[in-house]
């Protein structure tokens, strides 16, 4: 009988080492994984967050900063894709900028992920997809599917409540990973922390005019398909949303004021600590509600789920959703054309300022031709001017 038990225990051993050296080996490759960009010629240099907040020099937030430059005088935007790893659309349609964006004046600041770490894990218990696939004409290329907050391994422990600096406003304990939480950040706090400093800095000692932060949310959240905009950035926010809801959107693009009083997101923090106004953009994104089916790569690219259709049904939801879904196509379409139209207005109130692009696909370019055809194959481009998030 003990010798039995004794190899039943053996076999229990060895069955659970097997399952957690494969895991093991996929967390391991997902933490590590690269992706690929291939900016555009107008690039002029690629700093890295450290250079703002050197002791992020060495850890995994220490992402690129993707300088583009005209040559020509102007002023200085800042599109931030990344914050919350979970929401594709960000980090895709900053990939999307960084590739084909040709400055004709002024100059463009990326970070196409903004919180590195939260891009390598996911939401644990939620069963999400470790990678996402974008098909182009010479392939598929590969991304990395995150979470919301920073990945436990790089920040850890979190408080019992998190105490926002330099508000002090208490805030859920989970906040101090959360990057759109943490803003302005410190040099001394978590990690977290110092990598939204060091975006703060940025914004300072690169004089920026205009900083854009892009996001999706569940259809159960009441601010979406939005613009929350701070003081500074009213009219450019007004006008964007007036006109590509008349002119292009088929669902309304509203727009949102900055609660003052409620502290740690770049659309309030930005604005209040630094010169430039500051914008954040919200896109639906189905396979974030709660009430969703199968959480797979389908339901994340296609944005198509029938229990929150059903919900629609009931008025559950703030925006609508039929069987078309809320593909990555129409997600990153809008933010594209969103962020051209927010420059587009910027320049006009700010002539002396102003930022010019061109060439890169806006709403309807995307949607027709598909995300996809606008990503460029690394394999084909000379290797010092391809880069790795």
């Amino acid at each position: 009988m003990n010798g039995k038990l004794k190899n039943a225990k053996i076999l229990t051993l060895l069955v659970a080492a097997f399952f957690a050296i494969v895991a093991g080996k996929e967390f391991y490759g997902h933490r590590n994984y690269k992706e690929a960009v291939v900016p555009s010629s107008s690039l002029a240099e690629v700093k890295k967050l450290s250079d703002y907040e050197p002791s992020l020099k060495g850890t995994v937030n220490d992402s690129n900063v993707y300088i583009f430059d005209s040559g020509v005088p102007g002023g200085t935007a800042f599109l931030i894709g990344g914050t919350h790893p979970e929401e594709p659309a960000a980090n895709l349609t900053a990939t999307l900028i960084a590739e084909n964006a040709k400055v004709e004046q002024g100059r463009l600041i990326i970070v196409i992920r903004a919180s590195r770490s939260a891009s390598t894990c996911t939401r644990m218990g939620e069963a999400y997809p470790t990678y996402y696939y974008v098909k182009t004409p010479w392939g598929e290329k590969q991304f990395r599917m995150g979470d919301r907050c920073t990945n436990p391994l790089d920040s850890w422990p979190d408080p019992e409540v998190y105490i926002h600096y330099p508000s002090r406003q208490m805030l859920a304990y989970m906040d101090i990973r959360n990057l759109n939480r943490t803003w302005p950040g410190r040099p001394n706090g978590a990690l977290t922390e110092r990598t939204t400093y060091a975006m703060t800095q940025l914004i300072r000692q690169e004089k920026v005019d205009i900083a854009v932060d892009l996001h999706e949310a569940e259809l159960e959240y009441p601010v979406e398909n939005t613009i929350v905009t701070h003081e500074k950035g009213e009219s450019v926010a007004a006008m964007t949303s007036m006109t590509l809801t008349s002119s292009l959107f088929k669902v309304p693009l509203s727009m949102e004021f900055s609660p003052k009083a409620l502290h740690g997101l770049s659309h309030r923090e930005i604005g209040d600590h630094t010169d430039a106004m500051s914008l954040l953009v919200e896109v639906a994104e189905p396979m974030l509600d709660r009430i969703r089916g199968i959480t797979d790569e389908y339901l994340l690219m296609t944005g198509r789920d029938e229990f929150v259709m059903k919900a629609g049904e009931h008025k559950l939801l703030y925006a609508p959703i039929d069987e078309k879904g809320w593909p990555i196509d129409v997600r990153v379409g809008r933010h594209a054309s969103t962020f051209l139209k927010m420059l587009e207005f910027y320049s006009m109130t700010a002539p002396d300022r102003s930022v010019v692009i061109t060439g890169v696909p806006g709403y309807t370019e995307v949607i027709e031709n598909s995300l996809g055809t606008y990503f460029h194959n690394p394999e084909e481009a000379p290797k010092d001017l391809v880069f790795y998030d």
